[in-house]
């Protein structure tokens, strides 16, 4: 990469901002208007910087790209699963960016009937994103819905399966997310608010009316919750949601009387989490109530729903974090997490004794998949691991008999699970707190501090990020890189007291067990710090500026992605998508205390005079979750202020949003981008 070349310039317009008393100057506030032409001028430059700084490792990029497809079966397709009379299908074509959805009627020897085909749909649009898909209970009709900006917002249409005709019936600016009542004619959907998008509305929708004509049957006043509905796996209740960060709120209506009114299930209380689901005349409750910080499991009649009448069936435990549940006919399927790590259990409702899956492994990922069938005794779920691919799995809670329905292929003809070396590993933290950490390497690695490591972690929203497989990563493995996962204070991954020990006044813990878990690393010989180089992305790019800011000497090179830095600006700014409802997760920065903690470790005000690590940094113009400006102004500060000449550069996309592009090579493209930048750190050219 070229470090002699000149990065553009962002003028200053100094802007103050005060609360408390006290003012902040912004000099780069003025980037906070994706309309003025000046703005998307510097984004371009920037992007133009990139490309020039880049322009040696373009070649290694499509050599990467390439790679990385190769391994990738083209003509794949999902595991068929049955609903409804009906076998459902997802498969891609060789060649093709978007998914198609088809079915089966009966049996998988049936004639394919294509539901939707992305590539049709994706024709000449630089972003596509198929949203919900919803099938009547009369198998004739679907909804489904898209968005061609990337800003999350979607248009609702219904197709007729029958005819193939796509229906007049049109609901715009809309969350993508809906469900048929059981009368096949009515359909519940919710909408978000124009300026911030919070989820906020409800409405009623019958076959060939005009939206303007919807019935508003909900709306979420308090700026703290969003909204959202959903329908029973039993197919007897739809239910709306409204949730913050701390407090769930739940009414149900019978799905056969889609005109009646909606009824409280239980009325919300600060700081009551629950979830619900239907089981013959009762519900099954998840939730924390009577402080059961790890949740516990209760139960309640279809006729007395609200608190004081639940009973307990699986009881609080402090070492074991409850999860999920699944409900079948015959079992109830838990899943758990012990130690940091993922269990499932199976409870006969015969009150036959229970029992655990077996797993093996010393860090993997296993969770219940698509079980959307309620009268089977097959519980379907998915098993991997740093460097085992994923399986998906049908597993007979009668008999007990395991069938591997699809293991993941990574084509090449080069692959090897038993190649690579998988390891748990505890750092401690500075206040005694053990860290866990995920690892994955070449077998022939030797710990002699000398090789590249790239360590990435999210921690914030009690988010746990499991041990995964993925084809792509073999690219920086068979390199030499070893990769780690870091489970640090913020996310779920050891239980509940593991994220609330990493928000609000406790934000700090996640940023310096991930500097602690570096040290770890540097101390156990695994890598140096002239080889060690860090990612994360949205919060988890917060978590990137945070480290940069606090131990810049411990990294060679970060990469974050759409990263969430103006944290104090941001939570100030009441119009900007997510803000309100995020005072649960990062405080209420109009009280001083949190804006005084916020102030402390936001990335864009504590950028200082001193040497940074070389830096990646991405973003998508149209990004709804993380705005644009975020990491623009970011970056803008930095180059006006850091001491070193090491690279800094900042990418937009300037047709996508929170996720990056769409389809799923268009997405390999920017990965790709991302191991060059780190490869060429380490000056590994092929």
């Amino acid at each position: 990469m070229n470090t002699e070349l000149q990065p553009p310039v962002a003028k200053i317009i100094p802007h103050t901002l005060e609360i408390h008393g006290h003012p902040r100057v912004d000099n780069y506030y003025w980037l906070n208007d994706r309309e003025n032409p000046e703005v998307i001028d510097y984004l371009n430059k920037e992007n133009e910087y990139y490309n020039a700084v880049t322009a040696d490792t373009k070649d290694f990029q499509k050599e990467l790209f390439e790679e990385m497809k190769a391994r990738i079966k083209e003509d794949d397709q999902s595991v068929p699963y049955l609903y409804n009379g009906y076998y459902y299908i997802t498969r891609f074509e060789i060649g093709q960016n978007y998914p198609i959805y088809s079915r089966k009627k009966e049996t998988l020897s049936a004639p394919e009937e294509i539901l939707f085909d992305g590539n049709v749909f994706a024709k000449g649009k630089p972003f596509f994103q198929l949203g919900g898909l919803s099938i009547s209970p009369d198998n004739t009709m679907a909804i489904f819905s898209f968005d061609c900006v990337g800003r999350r917002i979607y248009t609702i249409q219904i197709k007729n399966l029958l005819t193939n005709e796509i229906l007049s019936d049109t609901i715009e600016n809309v969350t993508g997310s809906a469900v048929w009542a059981n009368d096949n004619h009515t359909i519940f959907y919710s909408s978000q608010d124009a300026v911030t998008l919070r989820s906020d509305k409800i409405f009623k929708h019958k076959l060939g009316a005009k939206q303007e004509d919807d019935v508003l049957i909900y709306f979420e006043k308090d700026e703290t919750f969003n909204v959202e509905i959903a329908k029973s796996k039993s197919k007897k209740y739809l239910a709306i949601e409204s949730g913050s960060t701390l407090t769930t709120e739940y009414q149900i209506l019978d799905a056969n009387t889609p005109d009646e009114k909606f009824k409280m299930f239980q009325k919300r209380v600060r700081g009551l989490e629950y979830t619900i689901n239907h089981y013959n005349d009762s519900f099954y409750i998840l939730t924390n109530k009577d402080k059961a910080e790890n949740f516990k499991l209760m139960k309640t009649l279809e006729t007395a729903t609200a608190k004081e009448n639940w009973i307990e069936v699986i009881p609080h435990r402090e070492d074991i974090l409850l999860e999920d549940i699944e409900i079948f006919k015959n079992f109830l399927v838990v899943e758990e997490r012990a130690n940091g790590l993922n269990t499932i259990k199976i409870i006969p409702w015969s009150g036959e004794e229970a029992y655990f899956l077996p797993f093996d492994s010393e860090t993997y990922t296993a969770s219940t998949s698509s079980n959307v069938d309620f009268d089977t005794d097959i519980l379907r779920y998915s098993y991997q691991s740093l460097a085992t691919p994923s399986s998906v799995i049908d597993f007979n809670m009668k008999t007990r008999e395991k069938f591997i329905q699809k293991e993941q292929q990574v084509l090449g003809g080069k692959f090897d699970k038993n190649n690579y070396k998988e390891e748990r590993v505890w750092a401690t933290a500075g206040d005694g707190t053990k860290v866990p950490m995920s690892l994955v390497y070449k077998k022939d690695l030797v710990k002699n501090g000398e090789n590249p490591l790239l360590q990435y972690a999210y921690g914030s929203y009690g988010y746990s990020i499991d041990a995964s497989f993925s084809s792509t990563r073999l690219s920086l493995l068979d390199r030499g890189f070893i990769f780690a996962i870091t489970h640090i204070r913020g996310g779920e991954d050891l239980g509940r007291h593991w994220y609330e020990n990493g928000k609000l006044l406790k934000k700090k813990n996640t940023f310096t067990d991930f500097i602690d878990c570096s040290k770890f690393l540097i101390a156990e010989k695994y890598t140096s710090a002239q080889h060690l180089y860090a990612e994360g992305g949205s919060a988890g790019g917060l978590l990137m500026g945070a480290i940069v800011n606090m131990a810049p000497e411990l990294y060679h090179g970060i990469i974050a992605q759409v990263a969430f830095v103006d944290v104090v600006t941001t939570m100030l700014d009441e119009t900007i998508p997510l803000t309100t409802g995020e005072y649960d997760e990062w405080g209420n920065p109009n009280k001083k205390k949190f804006y005084k903690y916020m102030l402390s470790y936001s990335p864009y005000d504590n950028v200082i005079a001193q040497n940074y690590p070389n830096m990646y940094i991405a973003t998508g113009l149209h990004d709804s979750q993380v705005q644009y400006w975020e990491p623009a102004k970011w970056v803008a500060k930095l180059r006006a202020t850091k001491t070193d000449k090491n690279i800094l550069v900042l990418d937009t996309n300037m047709d996508a949003g929170h996720g990056g592009a769409s389809g799923r090579f268009e997405a390999l493209k920017e990965l790709a981008k991302e191991f060059s930048f780190l490869l060429d750190l380490e000056k590994i050219k092929k």
